[in-house]
């Protein structure tokens, strides 16, 4: 009985199905799907056996013809996450760029300086805050659910608008291009079961946020007057001290501007 030889092309094809696997897990995952990916893997093991392994003709056919209708369900389904995962992988890549020379700009140091001010305010009053600002993917989808303001970007502004019981309070504001876009926005909720019990519906929502896309959200609790930065998937309380030097690094703002 003779074995098939186990060359490098076969490691990589092993590696590749791996990475596969293991970027689908990621994507079920965090949509809250996790036992989907079990089932499919079953499914797919059990496809693997009967049309390679056993060479059963009719069976192996009615599993071709269930995978590729499956396919094209998940792919309706997960649309969102499938774009959000391309657009994760486009952005690593665009970190990339920037080693070269191309770095993406962000925010002025003056807008930062206004939103710092302002959260370090609003933390000491326990007034709950959740500001965007945007960086190069489009926020229209989310801006276009709050009231439009295009407004300069002041501490007085930005307090006025999340003091309690005024109408845009509740949502979040968008800072787009150094100007303030839109207020009282609604933003994805994470389904992220990994989250301290305290964080409330603004952590959840910036954190959605920054699952979805490249922006920067800045959250003020109401019940703490601690402040957390949401970006790149993550959620991590600051210090008001800390503040500026986290958004600063999150948005590559130059600290002197001439």
């Amino acid at each position: 009985m003779t074995f098939p030889t186990f060359t490098i092309k076969d490691f990589i094809d092993i590696l590749l199905i791996a990475l596969i696997l293991y970027g689908v897990f990621r994507l079920l995952r965090k949509s809250g799907a996790e036992n989907l990916f079990w089932g499919i893997l079953v499914f797919i093991v059990t496809w693997f056996m009967v049309s390679f392994l056993f060479r059963l003709e009719l069976t192996g056919a009615l599993f071709d013809r269930i995978i590729s209708v499956g396919a094209i369900a998940l792919i309706i389904i997960f649309q969102g996450e499938i774009r959000h995962f391309f657009y994760r992988l486009g952005s690593r890549m665009g970190r990339v760029s920037q080693l070269f020379g191309t770095k993406q700009s962000g925010e002025s140091a003056q807008v930062l300086q206004q939103v710092v001010i302002s959260c370090s305010h609003m933390a000491r009053q326990k007034t709950g805050a959740l500001i965007v600002l945007s960086r190069r993917l489009d926020l229209s989808e989310y801006t276009e659910t709050g009231e439009r303001l295009d407004a300069i970007v002041s501490t007085r502004l930005i307090e006025n608008i999340f003091f309690k019981n005024t109408p845009l309070h509740d949502g979040a504001m968008i800072i787009v291009k150094g100007r303030i876009h839109s207020a009282g926005c609604v933003l994805p909720i994470s389904t992220n079961s990994s989250l301290p019990k305290h964080y409330g519906l603004r952590h959840r929502a910036a954190l959605g946020l920054a699952e979805k896309t490249d922006a920067v959200s800045v959250v003020v609790s109401e019940e703490t007057g601690k402040i957390s930065v949401a970006h790149d998937e993550r959620i991590v309380e600051v210090s008001v001290d800390r503040l500026l030097d986290v958004l600063t690094v999150a948005l590559d703002v130059k600290q002197k501007e001439n």
